[in-house]
């Protein structure tokens, strides 16, 4: 990734540039899942999975071995129910064909990847595809490894490589990036209430507030 590339408005994200790809968020991978409560992957990969297809953002799904791995977690394909996962052998993503031909047959040159392992099979295709020209960014809080310390080591590693971390919350707020843009704050709304946390559970409390007359007074 250029310096230019790092810095500037060009470095945020928007929806017209990205594509997305989701490697291995499968049962095998999360028996292990130790650098975060698996839960909390399980909510913020369902999320960036949501938000994309909220934002027409191109997406990619892809297992390893899902005969034995076992297939795409439920929450994932049922935002994108009639795409079947593309099924590798290899641990590199990046070395399998069909992966790359489908990501480059997008045209968008801004690479968003999330999965299993974070030091494996998130780590090597970002590093790789970051030397051949495309600016990756790892949603590191819809990633995760068999220990904080296999995560923390594969970020710093992708960093050096000219990769750049991020969360689900910042790839949703930068494709939204004005909340004039009425057309997308329905699906990004939805998302926030149903993955969004402490945020969700306030915005549905300010807005039955909103819909409640005050004690006293009549609506």
């Amino acid at each position: 990734m250029s310096k230019e590339a790092k810095s500037g408005l060009q470095a945020l994200l928007t929806p017209e540039e990205s594509v997305v790809v989701l490697i291995d968020h499968q049962p095998f991978q999360f028996a292990n899942l130790n650098s975060h409560e698996p839960t909390m992957i399980v909510n913020n990969s369902v999320a960036l999975a949501k938000v994309a297809k909220a934002f027409d953002v191109p997406t990619i799904l892809t297992t390893v071995l899902e005969e034995r791995g076992g297939y795409l977690i439920k929450g994932i394909q049922d935002v994108f129910p009639d795409q079947k996962p593309i099924n590798r052998t290899l641990i590199n993503t990046w070395e399998d064909q069909v992966v790359v031909d489908a990501v480059k047959a997008t045209g968008r040159k801004k690479l968003i990847i999330a999965g299993l392992w974070t030091e494996i099979c998130v780590a090597m295709p970002a590093i790789q595809a970051a030397g051949e020209g495309f600016d990756v960014f790892v949603v590191t809080d819809a990633s995760g490894s068999g220990s904080k310390e296999g995560h923390d080591m594969a970020v710093r590693r992708m960093v050096q490589a000219g990769v750049v971390p991020i969360t689900w919350t910042a790839v949703a707020s930068e494709w939204q990036r004005d909340w004039a843009r009425e057309e997308t704050i329905s699906g990004v709304t939805d998302v926030l209430l149903e993955h969004g946390g402490a945020t969700g559970v306030a915005f549905s409390w300010e807005t039955q507030l909103l819909a409640t007359a005050r004690p006293g007074t009549s609506a």
